[in-house]
């Protein structure tokens, strides 16, 4: 079992059963991160790595805490991996990139490492998928799906700790204009669009 199978497993016993950052949450960042790094130049394995530890710590997105999780994460993957026998620079390049993923961080991140982990990340949370993981986490933390007087968000500031849908106007219809990579740009603009015709519909039908 190589260094990535070991990780994976260690992950898969780990990481907490969060509707949003769960083992199979994990596993597609995985996916579209060796997807998007075809098309750089990147060190893939650190790459993976990165992908399998970067929610290995999680808040419920209502606890005040979940805005440290990224930095709690990249701290928790430090420890891991100083047992694993990487090296500084790769355990250093690895921490940022986990540091400085999330969005609430409001970072670029400096190394491709990083960038490819966001993008991979950001990716997860938008088109079929985004638009189930969204009202998973709407469920877990009882929201209700829409604001009956103005469902799209068209006369009032977004509230997706009250409603759902306005996540979609708070941020997901946005990621698309923050990717690094080109690849990634790409996909974000085809789940976006899938995520815009969801909204059309819902439109529609309420």
């Amino acid at each position: 079992m190589n260094k990535i199978d070991e990780l994976q497993s260690y992950v898969r016993e780990r990481i907490q059963n969060d509707p949003a950052h769960d083992f199979d949450h994990i596993m597609r960042v995985y996916n579209n991160a060796k997807m998007i790094a075809k098309h750089e130049k990147v060190d893939l394995h650190l790459v993976l790595v990165a992908t399998l530890l970067h929610d290995i710590v999680t808040f419920p997105k209502s606890d005040r805490r979940s805005k440290t999780a990224s930095v709690k994460s990249a701290k928790e993957a430090q420890k891991i991996l100083k047992k694993q026998g990487y090296s500084k620079k790769d355990i250093a390049i690895i921490y940022a990139a986990i540091r400085d993923h999330s969005y609430s961080r409001n970072k670029i991140p400096k190394t491709m490492v990083g960038k490819v982990l966001q993008d991979a990340d950001r990716l997860d949370a938008l088109g079929a998928i985004g638009i189930a993981r969204t009202f998973a986490v709407g469920g877990a933390e009882s929201r209700l799906i829409y604001n009956r007087l103005d469902p799209f968000c068209q006369k009032r500031e977004p509230d997706d700790k009250s409603w759902t849908v306005d996540h979609f106007y708070r941020k997901l219809l946005v990621l698309e204009k923050k990717m690094n990579t080109k690849f990634a740009k790409k996909e974000a603009h085809k789940r976006t669009k899938i995520m815009r015709d969801f909204l059309l519909e819902l439109k529609r039908e309420i």
